[in-house]
């Protein structure tokens, strides 16, 4: 059953062509060389008609630039231009985005911060004062750094 209607599409496509190509040329003239060339473009055009057209997609213009989207103490989302401390949240709430949808949505590199330099700065600062990032305590004495070896020369004679 799928044959037949690619058979009849495909004898449907030659028979328009043919009653294309005699109409145009019995009132134009042709030179005998052209006349396959003219067939070749008329079948592929009418080919063409019958494949789906591909939607024309614009590029999105962000709300600010790209450069200009990074400031010190705030992040400003380049889907509506809101100012934030924290993007990652926003675009969840907001467009159901992950920071990797986001950034490929707007071609930004893999390093492009999710949180205001200074809040970040901020928040360090805090995990540091807090003894985050330290390697932990054992038997109630702090971790020394290792000792290194040196090695001693004997002295010459």
């Amino acid at each position: 059953m799928e044959t037949t209607n690619i058979d009849d599409a495909g004898e449907l496509l030659v028979t328009l062509t043919a009653d294309i190509v005699a109409a145009h040329v019995s009132n134009n003239s042709v030179a005998v060389g052209d006349v396959a060339t003219l067939i070749a473009n008329i079948h592929s055009a009418l080919t063409g008609l019958s494949k789906p057209a591909q939607p024309h997609v614009e590029k999105p213009e962000p709300a600010v630039s790209i450069r200009a989207s990074i400031k010190p103490d705030f992040i400003v989302c380049l889907e509506d231009g809101k100012k934030l401390k924290m993007l990652k949240r926003h675009l969840m709430t907001h467009y159901q985005m992950t920071p990797d949808d986001y950034r490929a949505k707007w071609g930004l590199p893999a390093d492009y911060p999710m949180v205001a330099p200074n809040y970040a700065q901020q928040r360090k600062e805090l995990a540091h004062k807090i003894g985050l990032g330290r390697k932990p305590v054992q038997n109630g004495k702090a971790a020394a750094p290792k000792a290194t070896k040196k090695t001693a020369k004997a002295p010459a004679d």
